[in-house]
């Protein structure tokens, strides 16, 4: 019955993109004609990539709910983080109104029973990325151990249209974001246990993970940063313009580093470390072609200079670069064991990973 209506499910979204898309484009002509062609194909086509983003996300999100279902109490919860950092128009009803963050919770079925559970906070990556079945590796392998989970898509994740997209703020209002998904949880669930909240992610989620640790390190036990990206200000020098324009674009930043390298540190871990105070692993590759080793080197100086007390590894060559510990491999589960061996010191879960 569950596959009958997950397969119909499938179906009907897409017969709603088919809809949307032609919908788009009757409305933009209509209501609001173009200056000329090419602006009709460019907002065409934006329309369209922001619905097909949606669609993608319905898809995937049916997938993740169907895996993880014999395994988990899986739900989607909405609550509210800070207002948005940029406003076009400050004036207009509900302009400073907080956001609304829909993020993931996973519940271990067979612990629900456990009179206390160590809660995860799970960051995704990417710079306008999403919570979804590429992850499904690491959230299973977290429910067999115990740990209930919450997974927030905050501010400029990929699959909630324009407006929460052009919402992101890298490095610095979804810290919050994500941080109201422990507080949310705290709330919500009495069978969870509050001196055992640890945080994850990989690349940006990494960041994230940092960035929570130095604001709130009273309010998480432990935490884990996979390849994490440490200093805006070195990314943006060896990166190309066109990852550069995502950061400097006016709904953003706003800024190049060039014109407010302040601002870029601010929103960097490597230039925050005198306020770690949480255990800490860190993971990185010397292969890594997004996140370059460097950038982690940066942090583990800047760590050791602070005589900080952290874990970190640093691997040579690692086979998947920068996605080497999330992959199904033997080298990656071995990897991921080593992950979840140093977060259970600190939190205890039911089920640990020998």
């Amino acid at each position: 019955m569950f596959r009958m209506s997950f397969r119909c499910g499938i179906a009907c979204a897409i017969i709603l993109i088919l809809y949307l898309s032609k919908n788009i484009q009757s409305q933009q002509s209509k209501v609001n004609p173009p200056a000329n062609e090419n602006d009709d194909r460019l907002g065409l086509g934006q329309s369209l990539s922001f619905t097909e983003q949606l669609l993608a996300r319905k898809i995937d999100e049916q997938m993740l709910f169907q895996t993880l279902s014999e395994l988990a109490q899986v739900d989607r919860v909405r609550y509210t983080g800070p207002p948005p950092r940029v406003v076009k128009n400050p004036t207009a009803p509900g302009a400073k109104n907080p956001v609304v963050i829909p993020a993931y919770t996973f519940l271990p079925k067979k612990y629900l029973a456990e009179k206390k559970l160590p809660l995860m906070v799970f960051a995704h990556g990417g710079v306008h990325g999403n919570v979804g079945t590429n992850y499904i590796n690491v959230l299973r392998e977290l429910l067999q151990q115990g740990y209930a989970v919450i997974a927030p898509d905050y501010r400029g994740s990929t699959g909630y249209g324009r407006e929460f997209w052009e919402l992101i703020d890298y490095g610095g209002l979804e810290i919050e974001d994500v941080f109201a998904g422990r507080q949310f949880m705290l709330e919500n669930y009495d069978n969870l246990d509050p001196e055992r909240v640890g945080i994850m992610g990989w690349s940006h989620g990494g960041l994230i993970t940092l960035m929570n640790l130095f604001a709130h390190p009273k309010e998480f036990k432990v935490g884990y940063a996979g390849v994490p990206v440490c200093d805006l200000v070195a990314r943006m020098g060896y990166h190309d313009q066109s990852y550069r324009d995502l950061f400097s674009a006016p709904y953003h930043i706003g800024k190049t580093v060039r014109e407010d390298v302040d601002e870029y540190r601010r929103r960097s871990p490597a230039w925050n470390a005198d306020k770690l105070q949480s255990p800490l692993l860190i993971h990185s590759t010397t292969n890594d072609e997004d996140v370059n080793v460097l950038e982690i080197e940066n942090m583990i100086k800047s760590l050791k200079s602070l005589d900080k007390k952290f874990e970190y590894k640093i691997y040579k060559d690692a086979p998947g670069g920068h996605q080497f510990n999330r992959l199904d491999t033997k080298f990656a589960k071995e990897s991921r064991a080593e992950v979840y061996r140093f977060l259970a010191k600190h939190l205890n879960p039911p089920n640990p990973i020998k």
